[in-house]
């Protein structure tokens, strides 16, 4: 299960993804993505990884994208941070 949520935080506007990002839902966050880019909602300006339990590849690449983008990727928990780590490593 997944759960993508548009917050403030910090007075940008920042995803929070909270679950498993594998499979049909890495479909699900680029699509949340890309209708931002289109302007049909409010484009993040960071992604908030804390509460995601897992992710596959499909996920990382496209994370690296919105990384590369200029979107920020934080977390708190020490997975999701391991998690960023191996992104921003490329």
């Amino acid at each position: 299960m997944l759960r993508i949520t548009t917050r403030n935080i910090a007075g940008d506007v920042g995803l929070v993804i909270e679950g498993k990002l594998a499979g049909p839902c890495v479909s699900e966050l680029e699509n949340c993505w890309r209708r931002a880019v289109a302007g049909e909602s409010p484009l993040p300006s960071l992604v908030d990884l804390t509460n995601v339990s897992f992710m596959d590849a499909n996920a990382k690449q496209l994370l690296a994208q919105m990384h590369e983008h200029g979107i920020k990727l934080v977390a708190n928990g020490l997975m999701s941070k391991f998690f960023i780590d191996e992104i921003e490593r490329g």
